[in-house]
């Protein structure tokens, strides 16, 4: 499974409306696939929620360092290619972030993301939270 940004908000934050099936999907799978964009994306969505700094920080640190979470640093080449993608795709309104995710989970096999934004389904991928 995939992580993107809106499916490890409620993995952090309990009082998230999809906190518990957002927990279920999570408990559930055998591998969690996450990239440093999105965990640069949660810092930043945390900030902007007014939650907690340092709990939040201590997640993203504790996410980088955990064997529950596979997480891929994005480099140049992987930028390059989210890049790409972006510019094959001038009518939808897609993030950075949201093309890098599509490239990792392409590579990876991935179909299933812990996510609710629709981006996803517009790619062909299963958005878990609705």
């Amino acid at each position: 499974m995939f992580i993107d940004t809106s499916g490890l908000l409620p993995i952090h934050n309990e009082k998230e409306p999809q906190h518990k099936e957002a927990d279920e999907f999570f408990r559930g799978a055998t591998r969690r696939l996450v990239h440093s964009y999105i965990l640069a994306e949660f810092v930043a969505l945390t900030h902007a929620r007014r939650l907690p700094r340092e709990p939040a920080l201590e997640f993203v640190r504790d996410t980088e360092h955990s064997a529950l979470f596979q997480v891929v640093w994005v480099d140049q080449s992987l930028h390059d290619q989210a890049l790409n993608l972006l510019f094959d795709r001038l009518d939808k309104t897609y993030s950075l972030c949201d093309a890098v995710s599509f490239v990792l989970m392409r590579e990876h096999g991935i179909q299933d993301a812990l996510t609710t934004d629709h981006h996803f389904e517009q790619e062909g991928f299963n958005r878990l939270l609705k």
